[in-house]
């Protein structure tokens, strides 16, 4: 009786701190800007006009596909109750999201570890200052991360239900279904938990049985496909293309591609400040020769001729295609002088960004962050956040290790669905051209279960001794 009043009391301080962090952000540093107002524009004139698009200025909305219905969704809904365009509502309705995230986290945790890991999972996720942050943007951030919590920990609780037809079956196929309408590459969290799902199948019976008993998983994983089927026969009868989900363009049939200056931007970019700086200007504002860094050019010549290519895309911001075979001729130049670099370095430098990068871009921090002659204030903040960041890192690779000498117990089926997401996420930013940290925050609320280990009851922990 004891010890359940005082967990009940830990766990209300740890939603009380984290519900304070969240009302800090929300106060302090909402941010409703570009992507916000993007999916809110087809919030509303999918609400109001019954298409999912853009709003013009003569006529009626444009129907668009460059992003998938989940979070329109959402925010229609928080429309209808809260009033249009009330991003302030919608903030709110994600921070009791966010603060339900970490009760999944702990629940998950409590599973595996025991009753005092769960603990340390709770304070850990509450008080994560960046996981709290996008409760602050309407984005698609703050879903996904219980998108993530929910459905592992449904996988569980499956687990330990039998891997039947359980009402598990039924949360965690819905929760992966919704997560991928949410963003696209949440595909990969289907694709490290079905997997493990029929890891367990398979451990519990005779293999004769397994096509029987992996029925389930069957139904499972044409769950989370079935959302996909309205999704592209839309966009079959709106613009006659096979889209089941979104383009990785992020572009409309018709629209110009501009792989020629995405080729030549993979060839040089690595930090989140040319993200900022250029990736994000190209075909709407103007980029600057002098906010490229000096590994954009491998002799004056190629200096010259890329500022050049930039003077001239300058005089009116658009993409054309005779920018687009210049930057592709640049592109090629240095992928043939080093490949390596384009294929191997670059890649793996700008996934090494996304992961540590101090997470400050959700304030009022400049790209430059280092630069403490200018604002040493700001600097000696954006350190200790990359210093929070890596601490949190190092807990969860630790605790990770030590869970694997205990041998992935009590579930080595969960166990393996939470590295395979983090391997075929890890897999994929490598193919980006945009170094951005929030591609890595999907990380967290793993780095919670798996640093909370150290806090694992005595019975669990000494194994790993």
């Amino acid at each position: 009786m004891q010890r359940n009043l005082k967990t009940r009391l830990y766990g209300a301080l740890a939603l009380a701190a984290g519900l304070a962090l969240r009302l800090w952000f929300i106060s302090h540093a909402a941010r409703i800007d570009g992507d916000t107002l993007l999916y809110g524009s087809i919030a509303k004139n999918w609400m109001q006009h019954g298409v999912y698009g853009f709003a013009q200025s003569a006529g009626g909305p444009i129907p668009t596909l460059i992003r998938l219905p989940g979070y329109p969704l959402f925010l229609m809904i928080c429309f209808r109750v809260f009033g249009v365009e009330n991003y302030t509502a919608v903030m709110y309705v994600q921070c009791a999201i966010d603060l339900v995230t970490c009760l999944l986290i702990g629940a998950l945790t409590r599973r595996l570890f025991g009753h005092w890991a769960a603990m340390a999972a709770l304070w850990l996720s509450a008080l994560c200052p960046f996981t709290a942050a996008y409760t602050a943007a309407p984005l698609t951030e703050v879903l996904t991360l219980f998108c993530i919590a929910l459905a592992f920990y449904s996988l569980d609780c499956w687990r330990g239900a039998g891997a039947g037809f359980s009402r598990w079956l039924w949360v965690g196929a819905i929760t992966m279904a919704y997560s991928v309408l949410l963003r696209p590459e949440q595909g990969l969290l289907a694709a490290s938990v079905i997997p493990a799902m029929l890891w367990i199948v398979w451990r519990q019976g005779e293999p004769r049985g397994f096509t029987r008993k992996g029925l389930p998983v069957a139904v499972a994983a044409l769950l989370v496909l079935f959302p996909l089927l309205p999704w592209t026969v839309r966009n079959w009868h709106t613009f006659h293309v096979v889209q089941p989900l979104a383009p990785r363009t992020a572009t409309d049939p018709g629209e110009l591609i501009p792989t020629g200056f995405q080729h030549w931007y993979r060839t040089w970019a690595i930090d989140f400040a040319s993200t900022e700086e250029v990736y994000w200007n190209y075909d709407s504002a103007p980029i600057w020769i002098g906010d490229l860094p000096a590994r954009a050019f491998d002799s004056d010549d190629q200096f010259n001729r890329t500022a050049a290519v930039l003077s001239q895309y300058n005089k009116n911001y658009n993409a054309t295609p005779a920018l687009e075979k210049s930057f592709e001729a640049l592109a090629q130049e240095r992928i043939h002088e080093n490949s390596l670099r384009y294929y191997v370095a670059l890649p793996a430098a700008r996934l090494l960004n996304m992961l540590f990068r101090p997470r400050a871009e959700m304030l009022e921090v400049p790209l430059e962050w280092w630069r403490w002659r200018q604002h040493p204030e700001l600097t000696l903040l954006s350190a200790g956040l990359a210093a929070v960041n890596l601490a949190y890192f190092v807990l969860g690779y630790v605790g990770l290790v030590r869970w694997w000498r205990n041998g992935w117990k009590p579930s080595s089926a969960v166990a393996m669905a939470m590295v395979g997401f983090v391997v075929l996420r890890c897999a994929l930013l490598l193919t980006l051209d945009n170094s951005e940290p929030r591609y890595t925050l999907e990380f967290f609320p793993l780095l919670f279960v798996w640093g909370s280990f150290l806090w694992s009851d005595i019975s669990i922990r000494q194994k790993t001794l």
